[in-house]
């Protein structure tokens, strides 16, 4: 079989089309579609809650587990390792199946240690936040313990997904097992060196952090950017080539571009992190490197847009109708967008006007939000019907209602973060004749009060989109029309 037809077939193959298939783990990748889905409306929920409490500090109440300081890490960590994660995981252990065509390795039992240990990390990471139970890292980090679970389930995690790609019965390793292996490998290493501590007593729940001063400073952003890099970005590629393809029914656009997407994303992300540290105490040379790693960025990742985008060639009429999708391309579009932005962002110039401002987090959540969430919207929609047997989703006006109201939250939100953004490095810059500031820090902190309410009030939109799409795939799940089994299933069944 030559490397065409192969990669042609590892796109486009149906489930169970081949023997062994109808044998593969199914029930543990429910646990983590109906995880995501609660995961992701507790993460917007309190993304919204902060979101208000900036617009109205009077919602800062007297307890202090509710308290902006301690939500602000909570909502972040929901949002990237309890739904991007629970999604991730569980969407790699169908695919990985799916591509290889064989049995999850270590069966069941392993994907339910994996579904469990990673959904107590979640939970004690969480209350440790709201306990204030954390390391004085950028993003709070959880303690040692918590940390030292993580580990545990990860390294199972890369056993299982790694033991079956070894026993696959398909002679190519698919693309999209690249991105997934590359995620998995990066974030093991990503994690124990940046969370490297030492308890202060074995029972105890206070730890030393191993780094101290600039050095703790570059090892933070090394993590923080390229979580973003392998977390956000590879992990969620290996998506895309799996599930635009199959909702499209078409091959990926360009094989050959999807490795060479790879290699240079991987080589070049790793580098960047040093962009986070311009007009610090890093040394010139190092920011100077990572803002030159950071502009080569645009160009793999654009070409994993194009590849991603042209797979619809000849398909694009599928927009209308296929629920999928219309999320997943979206997706790929504010990929598009967000990695164009990223890399402009990182160039010394621009950053002194940006940094520490609005526009970051404008930035981040037209990733986050249109990116990420939007392509696990979109892989909820297909994997739904697929794993609970039914024939099509509930109601596509449901998922347009769904579409356009997240999309214009995204908007809401973005815009009104690059407005405020802008204004506050602008106001932070200006001097009067004689040479002093012409703004207090409160007057930059008033100007920028409207900007927060529309921000809170496009998180707003954004959550009410997600309800939307957990009742449409509940009522999928629930009342749905049951999808004919193919004959040779049908006959074993009997």
């Amino acid at each position: 079989m030559s490397l065409a037809e192969s990669t042609r077939d590892a796109a486009i193959r149906g489930p169970a089309r081949i023997a062994g298939d109808e044998d593969q783990v199914e029930n543990v990748i429910r646990a983590f579609v109906i995880a995501t889905c609660f995961w992701g409306v507790a993460a917007f929920a309190v993304g919204v809650l902060i979101a208000f409490q900036l617009a109205i500090p009077q919602l800062n109440l007297d307890l202090e587990w509710t308290t902006f300081g301690r939500l602000r890490p909570l909502h972040t960590s929901a949002a990237i390792f309890a739904f991007g994660g629970t999604a991730l995981i569980g969407s790699s252990l169908y695919i990985v199946q799916r591509t290889c065509h064989t049995r999850l390795f270590g069966g069941e039992p392993a994907g339910w240690f994996i579904f469990w240990g990673y959904q107590l990390f979640i939970v004690m990471a969480a209350t440790g936040y709201l306990l204030g139970v954390t390391q004085s890292k950028e993003y709070a980090e959880p303690e040692w313990y918590v940390d030292l679970l993580l580990t545990v389930v990860w390294v199972v995690y890369l056993i299982v997904f790694l033991g079956t790609l070894m026993k696959r019965r398909e002679r190519h390793i698919y693309v999209a097992n690249w991105f997934l292996l590359s995620f998995i490998v990066t974030v093991a290493m990503l994690h124990i060196v940046n969370n490297a501590a030492v308890p202060v007593s074995f029972f105890g729940t206070k730890s030393y952090i191993v780094w101290a001063g600039v050095q703790d400073a570059m090892t933070q952003w090394w993590y923080g950017h390229n979580a973003v890099g392998f977390f956000l970005t590879a992990g969620f590629l290996g998506m895309m080539y799996y599930f635009i393809p199959k909702a499209a029914n078409r091959p990926v656009y360009s094989y050959r571009l999807s490795i060479i997407h790879f290699w240079a994303l991987i080589f070049l992300y790793i580098w960047a992190g040093p962009h986070h540290l311009h007009y610090t105490a890093l040394p010139d040379w190092a920011q100077s490197l990572g803002m030159v790693f950071s502009v080569m960025l645009w160009m793999p990742s654009w070409g994993g847009m194009i590849n991603g985008l042209m797979t619809l060639s000849g398909a694009w009429d599928k927009l209308r109708t296929d629920p999928s999708l219309r999320f997943t391309v979206t997706s790929v579009g504010f990929y598009g967008m967000s990695t164009f932005e990223g890399p402009m962002m990182s160039i010394k110039q621009v950053n002194g006007l940006s940094h520490y401002t609005d526009w970051t987090i404008g930035h981040v959540h037209s990733g986050a939000l249109g990116w990420n969430a939007f392509i696990t919207f979109g892989v909820l929609y297909y994997l739904v019907p697929v794993l609970w047997g039914r024939k099509e989703i509930y109601s596509r006006a449901l998922v347009a209602w769904h579409f356009w109201t997240a999309t214009l939250g995204i908007v809401l939100y973005i815009t009104a973060m690059w407005v405020s953004g802008i204004m506050q490095g602008l106001m932070w810059r200006a001097y009067d004749e004689l040479g002093f500031l012409q703004y207090s820090f409160i007057e930059t902190v008033e100007a920028m009060k409207p900007f927060y309410f529309i921000r809170a009030m496009g998180g707003v939109l954004f959550l009410i989109g997600a309800l939307i799409m957990i009742y449409n795939l509940w009522r999928t799940v629930t009342s749905g029309a049951v999808a004919e089994k193919p004959a040779r299933l049908a006959a074993a069944a009997a």
